[in-house]
């Protein structure tokens, strides 16, 4: 593995705790601009990020601070630690930390971003730990510090031969100073990351142990469900309550108000039980009536016949407008146009939405799932009037999250019907509950045209994007075309327009957001492009990437176009290009930047009589960095390569009168295992510092598929999912 050119900003202080027996080892996190800004610096600075502590026995007890929801991160950033404190893994207790800023700053699961923001700080734990071991061996030896070697948890003396472990060194080196520049390993010393190596909550997970929101269980704990309005902006006008709370095993019965909270309360009858059945039950009589005054009515059909209308007009308000695309489309030897169209999607985790409360007079303590643990105890804080410090979150392991778990409302629920029922209530949704209440990822439509030169080079980009507006000012952020969408900066002249259309059911990230649809937008067009220009897709990408350099990009992540020409060429070669199929299969290959990592992809598919597709193999090519452990990093990659497949073959919401009409399964076909195709995995390890994993293997895995059935059929596929055009697989 190459030595690391970049790296993140390191710390500003270190401080070193004593704690009983053994070394805490904690760090301050880098003051913020803001608060230095507004004279507390030295309070954002004193803020503590504590992840090590070594016991008395030699073993090294671990924190894993950021939600796992199966991404690996409970594994993968101990094991970071572990390599720099040269601590055998078998020798490492890993514990899920408490939730606690103040400690550890923001603990969160989303965006690719647990490893990307911990590999630095992590590093240098580790090597600072080591650094102070080391320290007080060569105190206890009356010897200098480069006498001694650390390894496999221990110290030895290269003179004597002398060895002392860990946990013989650890009270003394907690009276140490810690080393003001702790020197990192070279990355050609990693002993253990880039190994494969289990997830610490393996055997847990098979033999049952209750890990999950699910399985939580409290003294005194009642069950509830709730019922909330059809449309969202629905209100409670009336309820046979009286009757409800009548009913065997019930304990409570009442209706709840919406509380204005960004993600929060959502109107609705909550049914408080002895038991998650008898709640159900319940639920089976209530007869609630809605005012649904104010309530969204938005109705897909309409909504899509209408954008694509606006999408043909190329009458849009100007968002990226670079060169000059009239000319260009004015010179081009020829064109092409086409429309493409995504559905909306629910995320459907496995684990349904749930959560365990207890608010107890100004305090409350919950049991929550979530992705983001901080920002529900700030919002179950705002929904029940609490001070957000008396709100204490116990992150439990995620039964799936893919965006759906940044959105707390769930907790804000829990919290307001333990708050009402005055006892610890556990809060279980129904599946149909998690289709009905989403936080969907949002449709769209794109109006395309390319202008090509005489030889074959794209010379013009234009795109009608019709997407959908909340506010009815911007569009939404989880699908909005910003500035260096794929391909912008590698055409010379390029114009995006944008057409808003008012929306009110709620939206929010789905894995890979606004990449989970632009990447197949993107790259079957440019399909098409190579297609009519006649040349080889390969070969057009590779000659679009153009020379090695990186592009503008938001917050200096541009993209590398060094790293995108390698992946591209990496899959074509692993995948065979371009060889002999058959009749009716075909080779489609798509490539796409997004969350830092770099991934392009190439599908195998046969296309039999009445449209039954087979997708023989998927080879996988990306560039994440160095690697963490290879054996979560290829899971997360063949995982987030599947979901996209089992997307573009099946997925989609449609919605009328703000109501999802799917509500279960049996209406949203996820991949089976008969279905999903052999994923083959090739990352090309580079020298650059690592990125997350759990969402660049997605964008690309759609459009492979759908340009290899062109490539099997001669068939355009433009619109998604592909069961809507009598596909199956």
């Amino acid at each position: 593995m190459a030595a690391h050119r970049r790296s993140t900003p390191s710390m500003t202080r270190r401080e070193l705790l004593a704690a009983g027996s053994g070394l805490v080892i904690a760090f301050a996190l880098p003051c913020p601009r803001s608060l230095a800004a507004t004279g507390q610096a030295e309070q954002a600075e004193t803020a503590l990020n504590a992840w090590l502590r070594i016991a008395t026995d030699g073993r090294a007890i671990i924190y894993a601070t950021h939600p796992e929801i199966g991404q690996g991160v409970k594994t993968a950033l101990p094991m970071i630690l572990a390599e720099e404190l040269d601590m055998p893994w078998e020798r490492v207790t890993v514990q899920q930390a408490p939730v606690d800023a103040k400690l550890f700053g923001r603990q969160s699961a989303g965006g690719s971003m647990s490893v990307r923001t911990s590999w630095q700080p992590l590093r240098e734990a580790g090597a600072t730990a080591r650094a102070m071991l080391v320290a007080a061996a060569a105190k206890v030896w009356q010897t200098g510090i480069d006498q001694c070697d650390a390894a496999d948890g221990a110290v030895t003396n290269r003179a004597t031969g002398a060895r002392l472990g860990y946990g013989q060194l650890a009270e003394l080196a907690a009276k140490l100073p810690p080393p003001s520049g702790p020197k990192l390993k070279d990355p050609s010393r990693f002993r253990l990351l880039g190994r494969r190596i289990p997830g610490v909550d393996n055997r847990a997970i098979v033999t049952g142990a209750p890990l999950f929101g699910i399985d939580q269980s409290v003294p005194g704990m009642r069950f509830a469900t709730y019922v909330r309005a059809p449309a969202n902006g629905g209100k409670v006008a009336a309820a046979n309550l009286e009757e409800i709370r009548a009913l065997p095993g019930v304990a409570n019965a009442f209706a709840l108000a919406a509380k204005e909270a960004p993600q929060g309360l959502r109107a609705g009858v909550a049914i408080v039980a002895d038991s998650t059945w008898a709640a159900l039950k319940a639920r089976r009589q209530l007869q609630v009536q809605w005012d649904l005054s104010d309530a969204a009515n938005d109705d897909w059909a309409a909504m899509r016949e209408k954008a694509l209308s606006l999408a043909g007009n190329g009458a849009g308000s100007e968002l990226h407008n670079d060169g000059d695309p009239d000319a260009a489309f004015s010179q081009a030897a020829q064109t092409v146009a086409a429309t493409y169209l995504y559905p909306f999607l629910p995320h459907a985790p496995l684990e349904p939405q749930n959560c365990t409360a207890w608010v107890r007079g100004d305090g409350a303590e919950i049991w929550a799932p979530s992705q983001t643990p901080g920002s529900g105890a700030r919002l179950a804080a705002q929904v029940c009037g609490l001070r957000p410090e008396r709100v204490v979150v116990h992150q439990t392991r995620v039964g799936g999250g893919f965006g759906r778990r940044l959105a707390n409302d769930y907790m804000a629920e829990a919290a307001a019907i333990s708050q009402q029922a005055g006892a610890p209530v556990k809060l279980q949704w129904t599946r149909e509950d998690d289709f009905a209440n989403d936080f969907y990822r949002p449709g769209g439509i794109h109006g395309l045209q390319a202008a090509i030169s005489a030889d074959g080079q794209l010379t013009a980009w234009k795109n009608h994007f019709v997407t959908v507006s909340g506010n009815g000012r911007s569009a939404d952020r989880w699908a909005a075309l910003g500035r260096g969408s794929f391909p912008q900066y590698l055409v010379e002249n390029y114009r995006v327009e944008q057409s808003l259309l008012p929306l009110g059911i709620p939206t929010g990230a789905w894995r890979a957001p606004a990449s989970n649809a632009l990447a197949f937008v993107s790259n079957c067009f440019l399909h098409e492009v190579a297609v009519a220009a006649g040349r080889d897709f390969v070969e057009f990408l590779l000659d679009l990437l153009g020379e090695r350099r990186i592009l503008p990009g938001r917050r200096g992540r541009g993209m590398d176009t060094g790293r995108a020409k390698d992946v591209v060429a990496a899959v074509a070669e692993r995948a065979q290009w371009g060889r002999e199929l058959g009749e009716n299969r075909g080779q489609g290959l798509a490539f796409y930047y997004s969350h830092g990592g770099y991934f392009a992809e190439v599908a195998d598919v046969e296309v039999a009589d009445g449209k039954r597709l087979k997708v023989h193999k998927l080879h996988v090519v990306g560039d994440v960095g160095p690697i963490v452990n290879m054996s979560m990093a290829e899971h997360q990659a063949i995982g987030a390569a599947t979901d996209g497949l089992g997307a573009a073959l099946g997925l989609q919401a449609t919605f009328a009168n703000g109501a999802v009409s799917e509500s279960n399964f049996h209406q949203y076909p996820m991949l089976r295992m008969d279905q999903a195709p052999p994923v083959e995995v090739h990352f090309l390890e580079s020298d650059n510092p690592p990125t997350g994993l759990g969402e660049p293997a997605l964008p690309p895995a759609a459009p492979a598929l759908c340009n290899a059935i062109f490539a099997a059929t001669g068939e355009r596929i433009r619109e998604l999912p592909l069961r809507n055009l009598g596909y199956a697989a």
